[in-house]
């Protein structure tokens, strides 16, 4: 009785200093994160005015622009190759996996509360859209830096979290510019704002027949030959799959970045020449690493002094705004672990790789993508993006904490 008795205590009390490792280790990044954010709010406040509304749009340019290009390729070319590109294609498969699985919670719970014509479509999309690049860049830095983290040598975890989370933001991009571009079209007519249009976008039908006639004259038909050349018509198709597939919007900075390292990882000849430590031309990756230190303070300032201008004036309501935190934060994580977990069982997962999983979890478990709203923005409907991102960055604090025990305790 006595030997069963001091076991028990020792499992309880093994398991409740297992508990508060795992809490550790997962509310301390948040704690990290916050504490940075919050001195970028300052530096952004009435009082101190350091980083005014002008000032943090160059500094969101340049993070976006300079410094997160640089962190995609130094971190993700060194730690690419062809084989373990093939070993990664989940990563991209359960972005979009995440995508469809939150889109179909987003179209749920839109169908249960009805948002306000026209919100429909832009409630699915902010829901379904979570932030696969800057944010699980920022907790994995902060987590690795812990000499102590449960993913071992610091060094390593912070390369290979880097490289998981930046070998899937190639394929977040494809969605944002395509499916979430498309879901944010304007109403019929033509304005987020219908009751506060002067004038109707479309006029109304008429019987004049004079209006019909066309004030410019038909324009003159082009010469045969450039019709029918075979350059003519390659640069025409070229053209038209440059518009169709909005390339211009897709090819950003990071994406491009993210093609050049694997591009060159890929290429053992072109590794040694540009990314290994004794490369000739080590220096331009030495010069990337330096600059893509400073990403992750730099964007967390930002965002902690966008939070100075508060929610704004938005016209969702407070049942819509809360139906998309809670879906995002609450609902929408379990079924990516329900789909990580199936991964796992069928084999779909490198055997044995902790943070490979953990990055894939990430994906499912961050708020609404920073970059839905600047897309929102573009669409006309910015003002209610800005307010569901100022909440839903507040409430994740709380979640991603609570997700990250979850995590942490299902993988070790």
């Amino acid at each position: 009785m006595e030997r069963g008795r001091l076991l028990m205590e020792f499992l309880g009390s093994s398991s409740s200093q297992s508990l508060l490792t795992s809490m550790k280790f997962a509310v301390l990044p948040i704690a990290k994160v916050f504490t940075m954010c919050f001195m970028g709010f300052l530096m952004a406040s009435n009082k101190v005015n350091i980083l005014p509304a002008n000032g943090r749009k160059h500094l969101n340019g340049l993070v976006f622009t300079l410094l997160l290009p640089c962190l995609i390729f130094s971190q993700l070319g060194r730690a690419v190759t062809l084989q373990k590109m093939l070993e990664w294609w989940f990563i991209p498969f359960n972005v979009i996996l995440a995508t469809i699985s939150g889109s179909l919670i987003g179209f749920l719970v839109a169908s249960i509360i009805r948002p306000p014509y026209p919100f429909f479509k832009f409630t699915i999309v902010h829901i379904g859209i979570g932030n696969i690049g800057n944010v699980p860049l920022v907790l994995i830095a902060a987590l690795c830096r812990d000499e102590s983290n449960p993913f071992g040598d610091s060094l390593k975890c912070s390369e290979d979290g880097n490289a998981y989370i930046s070998f899937g933001q190639w394929v977040g991009a494809i969605v944002l510019y395509t499916y979430v571009y498309q879901m944010l079209a304007p109403p019929p007519e033509g304005t987020f704002y219908v009751e506060d249009r002067d004038l109707p976008i479309k006029s109304p039908p008429t019987n004049n027949v004079a209006e019909k006639v066309p004030l410019l004259p038909p324009p003159e038909p082009q010469p045969a030959e450039l019709i029918t050349s075979k350059e003519g018509k390659i640069r025409g198709f070229l053209g038209y799959l440059y518009e169709r597939l909005k390339l211009k919007q897709i090819l950003q900075p990071p994406i491009i970045a993210s093609i050049l390292a694997m591009v060159i990882g890929a290429v053992p000849l072109l590794k040694r020449l540009v990314l290994t430590d004794d490369a000739p031309l080590f220096f331009i990756t030495d010069s990337c690493l330096i600059l893509g230190e400073a990403m992750i303070p730099c964007i967390l300032l930002a965002l902690g002094g966008n939070l100075v201008d508060g929610p704004g004036n938005s016209k969702l309501g407070f049942k819509t705004t809360a139906a998309i935190i809670f879906a995002r934060l609450v609902l929408v994580p379990p079924a990516g672990l329900g789909i990580v977990t199936l991964a796992d069982k069928l084999g779909l997962l490198p055997p044995g790789d902790k943070m490979f999983r953990f990055v894939l979890l990430l994906q499912h478990s961050m708020p609404t993508s920073v970059l839905s709203g600047a897309l929102a923005n573009l669409r006309g409907c910015g003002r209610e993006s800005a307010a569901v991102l100022f909440w839903v960055h507040i409430f994740a604090i709380f979640s991603m904490a609570g997700w990250i025990v979850l995590y942490l305790r299902i993988l070790f």
